[in-house]
């Protein structure tokens, strides 16, 4: 980032859904060659299902720099706790705080009443675990899936 530019985080809109979906899979490709599974939801979701969870009124934030939308990533809240998922930065931006930048959002995006935080991620991504720890997050549990080294779910309480 350029010296004296700042990344501003927001909630998204319809006119952004295109963006987010570029960022998106643009983001996850790394994911998918990690594990060796190009058919994770966040590369196969369609414009249209973007389009619908944004028209939903649920939590979705998209970060900008200056004009380029360069990162989002969504929150709903079910029985108290706020998850959150489909973090995504571009790619040549990693490394930058953008991906914090946009947990904090999404946290301080869920009303008071949320107690408690909760995320998921492939138990192969160390740079993933290691951002959220960086946040508080904690291991709870982990999941085997028929292919790779399953997914590790993280939480935090406030």
């Amino acid at each position: 980032m350029a010296a004296g530019s700042s990344v501003i985080v927001a909630p998204a809109g319809g006119a952004d859904a295109g963006e987010i979906l570029t960022v998106q899979r643009a983001a996850y490709v790394s994911e998918a060659q990690r594990y060796r599974q190009p058919m994770l939801p966040p590369l196969t979701e369609t414009l249209d299902e973007l389009r619908a969870v944004l028209a939903d009124g649920g939590i979705v934030l998209a970060a900008r720099l200056g004009t380029r939308l360069v990162g989002a990533v969504r929150a709903r809240i079910e029985d108290g706790t706020g998850h959150i998922g489909r973090l995504a930065v571009a790619p040549d931006l990693h490394g930058r705080g953008i991906g914090s930048s946009l947990l904090r959002a999404a946290e301080d995006a869920c009303p008071a009443p949320v107690r408690r935080f909760e995320l998921f991620t492939g138990a192969d991504s160390e740079d993933n675990v290691r951002l959220y720890r960086r946040h508080g997050y904690v291991v709870f549990a982990h999941r085997s899936i028929d292919t790779g080294p399953g997914l590790v779910y993280l939480e935090k309480h406030r």
